[in-house]
């Protein structure tokens, strides 16, 4: 293991020999020129994949320390700074997920003035434990270590939807203890997955992580010295002119001018109609025509469309414009489950008038559903959208659908069993992510696991910590209806999840979904996903020479939407277009631009974004100073999530007779 702490040649040779025996174990799948030789490092390195030929660097210096003070005190800050900002924003209306690539960039100065003042002296010297506080440079493996723990803390904490569902939506009492051994036990079970995927989903050469690409680019930006070329800009200086442009114009969408998120401008040449407005909003409508000027509304819920190669962006935009524009036109206009007495778009739940569900009045007093208050108060209606959105399963859905034949009537059961069952592929595919990075950038594979298990523990200290204090301190978070109109405290995610533990565990898979519910006819698309890759599969089989058909990926595809409701039409349109643009216009058309700015195009636009929303709420969201006019209205589409039927009464809306 490479570490700042041991010094001796020997030793340090000893410790490589064993490291490449054990990979050289355990990689089945690199082909290796014989029984037992191991393969040279450019061979181990070289990459099949353009995108990563392109980005990664080929050589290593083994001996460069990583287990280093700066790594440890930096690490740990950043991952409990980042976790706490990543919690606090997540409450809000557009919640802001700042990347672990904001904690990349600020602990650079950091970094190198603890390696300017930090003494060299080294402690216990000559024995097993000997250490210095400052072992050179500050130098990149450092530096990715450092981002890995950052990466704990740049997620989310799937389990706190759980108790803030338990807490905020349904009222009920639950002590930080219990929470916290729900945080720590869901975010921990992924270690198992992780290592036993690794070998396939990590060291072989042609599985790549594009995301990963854009940390890449910024470490060699930030480390490796160029010389300008001539008339242009190095990787650095390129990366902080648009850092500084991101964080400068962000102060327009973040603050100023918020219309910017989402420009419905078929809304303000319809301002009456509730059809043009179902179809032009993209807040609430299906998002014809919408525009959006914000990164943050881009990359909210798909990440970084500049990071998505272009097939897979294409994949997810033939999903879309199926679910969006196909089904669910068809399916609200033809009324199917009486969908225009409700909203076109909406993550809400609803009485067969159109009114809000009064979901407390189906609760007994023993958390328990009430099949007599049930009856009584009618069955319950979801938009059509969500409805539909529920036709395309991902892990999350399959697991609440399950126990929610098995266990009806117990929305915590539910819950508990949805993330233990969802969030352990989830954080499995984080960490081997994270591995991946560290593959990327020769970090040793055990350095990288203890750096993930602690960063992941800090980070569920700290989420469950923040999330507490806002529920404590915040009045009315997360109630709509209470709320002022213009409170950021909305919490769409923990809305949509507290609606799905109503939908399938406190009323249960079979009265919503199966032979007593309204949507049993949603379950047809099982059959449709169990076909769909037999058609791409058969399309190849009769058309070998499309090479583009081998592109078609069906779980993509299928499961593209998956973020909607709470991700709106715009979300997605927008993410799209940019994709299309970078993925597939300067990938082709300028190659030698893409491959110099792209990915650190990528990293300045999310570091800007999250330094200036930072900057916002200190200065202004924590004075409530708000500036209210017509470019403050967001989306500017009052009518969009209007119903049609006939005689249906909700507020604000026309009446149709």
């Amino acid at each position: 293991m490479a570490s700042s702490t041991r010094h001796g040649r020997q030793g340090q040779e000893e410790d490589q020999e064993k490291e490449e025996l054990e990979h050289h174990v355990t990689s089945p799948l690199l082909v290796s020129p014989g029984a037992h030789e191991l393969p040279g490092p450019e061979e181990e390195e070289n990459s099949t994949i353009e995108q990563v030929a392109l980005t990664v660097p080929v050589g290593d210096d083994p001996d460069t320390p990583v287990l280093t003070f700066r790594m440890w005190v930096l690490g740990t800050a950043s991952c409990c700074v980042l976790s706490f900002l990543n919690q606090f924003f997540w409450y809000r209306k557009e919640p802001l997920t700042i990347t672990a690539i904001s904690a990349q960039i600020a602990v650079v100065p950091l970094g190198r003035l603890m390696a300017t003042v930090l003494p060299e002296r080294a402690f216990f010297r000559g024995q097993r434990w000997e250490f210095t506080l400052n072992p050179g440079p500050f130098n990149v493996k450092e530096h990715v270590l450092i981002t890995i723990f950052a990466n704990a803390g740049a997620g989310t904490v799937y389990a706190i939807h759980v108790v803030t569902a338990i807490r905020v939506f349904y009222g009920k009492n639950l002590s930080f203890f219990i929470s916290l051994l729900v945080v720590l036990t869901t975010q921990v079970l992924g270690f198992g997955w992780a290592g036993i995927f690794r070998r396939y989903l990590v060291e072989p050469a042609t599985m790549w992580w594009p995301s990963n690409l854009v940390q890449v680019s910024l470490f060699r930006a930030l480390h490796e010295k160029e010389a300008r070329p001539k008339g242009g800009f190095t990787r650095n200086q390129f990366f902080m002119v648009a850092f500084t442009c991101s964080f400068v114009y962000y102060i327009l969408p973040g603050y100023l001018f918020q219309m910017l998120t989402s420009l419905s401008w078929i809304c303000w040449v319809f301002p009456y109609s509730v059809l043009a407005q179902q179809l032009g909003s993209g807040l609430h409508g299906l998002g014809i025509g919408a525009i959006s000027l914000d990164w943050a509304s881009i990359s909210s819920y798909l990440g970084s469309p500049l990071a998505s190669p272009w097939f897979a962006t294409a994949n997810v935009a033939a999903g879309f414009f199926i679910v969006m524009y196909i089904i669910t036109p068809i399916s609200y206009w033809f009324n199917f489950y009486k969908a225009q007495t409700f909203p076109i778009f909406s993550a809400g739940l609803f009485t067969s008038a159109g009114q809000k569900y009064n979901i407390s009045t189906i609760v007994d007093s023993r958390f328990h559903f009430d099949t007599e208050a049930y009856e009584k108060n009618g069955p319950l209606y979801l938009s059509t959208c969500f409805s539909v959105s529920y036709g395309t399963p991902g892990l999350n859905i399959i697991t609440e659908y399950i126990i929610g034949y098995l266990y009806p009537g117990w929305p915590v059961a539910n819950m508990c069993f949805k993330v233990y069952g969802y969030i352990s592929m989830k954080q499995a595919l984080a960490f081997l992510q994270d591995f991946k990075l560290g593959h990327y950038m020769k970090i040793p594979p055990r350095t990288m696991f203890m750096a993930q298990v602690i960063g992941t523990l800090v980070a569920a200290f700290v989420y469950l910590g923040t999330a507490w204090w806002l529920m404590d301190t915040i009045p009315n978070i997360c109630n709509s209806e209470l709320l002022s109109a213009d409170s950021p405290w909305t919490c769409p995610s923990d809305h949509v999840f507290y609606d799905a533990s109503v939908i399938w565990g406190l009323i249960g898979t079979r009265k919503i979904f199966g032979d007593l519910g309204i949507y049993s006819a949603v379950n047809w698309f099982f059959l449709g996903g169990a076909i769909a890759p037999l058609v791409v599969w058969s399309a190849h089989k009769v058309f070998p020479g499309q090479k583009w058909i081998l592109l078609i990926n069906m779980p993509v595809m299928i499961a593209s939407t998956y973020q909607m409701p709470p991700a709106t039409a715009v979300n997605y349109s927008a993410w799209i277009l940019v994709g299309f643009l970078s993925g597939y216009m300067v990938y082709r058309y300028r190659r030698d631009w893409w491959e110099r700015h792209n990915y650190l195009l990528s990293g300045a636009l999310d570091a800007g974004l999250a330094f200036m929303a930072v900057l916002i709420y200190l200065c202004l969201g924590l004075e409530n100073i708000n500036l209210k006019w017509w470019g403050n209205d967001l989306d500017g589409c009052p009518l969009a999530s209007c119903p049609t039927a006939k005689d249906i009464v909700v507020k604000g809306c026309p009446v149709y007779h």
